[in-house]
């Protein structure tokens, strides 16, 4: 693929050289792009220079490219524009992200690689590991990426009978042009990120976005058990699968009870599915299972493939049994939300929480707390947390870190309060860690400290 150059002439720069950015820039460069790099960090730039890319501020001077391509994270209209895409702005210049980069790739490279996109608030991740689980299971050729990881650009170009199984957030959906989803996903939608999009609606449109593009022989799924999600059925312009995770949809995919079915009947018992708990699993099962069949994949391969699922971490992982009491990882519950979805899933729980709170805090949980034996409470916000768990009546702790919180939750559990240690903790994590992926694996180390006396009675 040396030979390959799909943007010679083309003049992109790129900002923000972390770990989708900088692979990024040395595809593109390999792809015969004339790149031109910045990051804020000096590390970044440091880096870039170390792999022989060219370093200067494209928010310095005049705009002279054709595009930006600015990492996700980095905002372009709010809360506060990043110089560069002002200045992009104001050159009247596309600010792009890199699936879009390598869409344009895979077109220009011949190949008809089908491209699949999932979004929601939550689950996005879980329906496309378990998709890409599904389609490798299928012997069907898949890179997965985007926001899940890795970077699109580190991903692999792919022949015409493969596909592309691509996590899309909001960040990068809004920063699209020419891509169109074969197959898009839809799943859900409920208040966060509006620092970056001003409103809910501004949030939704940016989530429509996953449907732009789609011609009538592409695949839609949406879901159907919030008000939100099912108003963008205006938006479909493909073939429609509406999916549930608790009601019936004709001509979808829906769970009854336990029951994951069709029109055609049982795919499968989701009992016998442990990686993935919950009526809000039951509705990614859902997701993943329409694209798979849409595919061509039989549905024995697809009940096999929910049947043997790993799960991924930090998404009611289960990291330890100790004295009859099993310690959930669900680290990456970061609203309010995410967390109903974990607590709705056991009767009975001590319940890890806290961090940086998003808008509206946790009041929407309150018809979950009566399945709160005790609170234990961490982070910057855990004083409004405790106000709100305090005027429903719920006794809670405040530890202050996750290192006190531990084995105050587990004093409380083995002395009889619940049978579950959920970390769920309904807020961001920038308070006390790098991320939300930080938090779950020391919960982890410390579920394994706790677990180490008692190894022998440990699973």
């Amino acid at each position: 693929m040396s030979a390959f150059k799909p943007f010679t002439g083309e003049r992109i720069a790129l900002v923000g050289l972390g770990k989708a950015g900088l692979p990024a820039a040395q595809r593109l460069a390999e792809w015969d792009a004339e790149v031109t790099c910045w990051d804020d960090r000096p590390e970044g730039r440091a880096a870039a220079e170390a792999a022989g890319l060219a370093i200067a501020n494209p928010a310095e001077g005049a705009f002279r490219w054709d595009a930006l391509l600015l990492s996700p994270g980095i905002p372009h209209l709010l809360p506060q524009p990043h110089p560069a895409a002002v200045a992009a702005r104001a050159a009247g210049r596309p600010i792009l992200c890199d699936v879009e980069y390598l869409y344009r790739a895979v077109r220009a490279a011949g190949s008809s690689a089908r491209f699949l996109g999932i979004t929601g608030t939550n689950g996005k991740s879980t329906t496309t590991a378990l998709l890409h689980h599904m389609l490798t299971q299928g012997k069907v050729a898949s890179e997965v990426g985007g926001n899940l990881g890795p970077a699109a650009l580190s991903l692999k170009m792919l022949g015409g009978n493969a596909v592309y199984t691509l996590e899309m957030s909001s960040y990068s959906l809004e920063r699209l042009d020419s891509i169109r989803f074969n197959g898009a996903v839809m799943l859900n939608l409920s208040a966060d990120h509006l620092d970056r999009h001003g409103t809910m609606a501004g949030y939704a449109a940016a989530k429509r976005r996953i449907f732009a593009g789609q011609q009538p022989s592409d695949l839609a799924v949406l879901g159907m058990d919030d008000a939100e999600s099912r108003a963008m059925r205006s938006a479909v312009t493909g073939r429609l699968v509406p999916i549930s995770g608790e009601a019936a949809q004709p001509g979808g995919i829906w769970a009854e009870g336990s029951l994951l079915r069709d029109g055609d009947g049982a795919l499968l018992d989701l009992r016998e599915a442990p990686a993935l708990p919950g009526c809000h699993n039951a509705q990614n099962a859902a997701a993943a299972a329409a694209v798979a069949l849409d595919l061509g994949l039989s549905r024995a391969t697809v009940a096999e493939a929910l049947r043997s699922y790993p799960g991924l971490p930090h998404r009611q992982e289960r990291v330890g049994e100790i004295r009859g009491v099993r310690f959930v990882n669900d680290s990456k519950a970061t609203n309010a939300d995410s967390a109903a979805r974990a607590l709705a899933s056991y009767d009975r729980v001590v319940w890890i929480a806290g961090g940086t709170a998003k808008e509206g805090g946790i009041e929407s949980l309150a018809p979950f707390f009566p399945r709160i034996a005790r609170a234990v409470l961490i982070g910057r916000d855990a004083p409004i947390l405790a106000e709100t768990l305090s005027a429903h009546g719920v006794p809670c702790d405040m530890a202050g870190t996750l290192e006190a919180a531990l084995p105050a939750a587990a004093a409380a559990a083995f002395a009889g309060a619940a049978p579950v240690v959920l970390l769920s903790p309904a807020c961001a994590s920038w308070d006390q860690f790098t991320g939300y992926d930080q938090r779950g694996d020391r919960f982890r180390q410390l579920v394994a400290a706790l677990a180490a006396p008692t190894a022998g009675r440990a699973a």
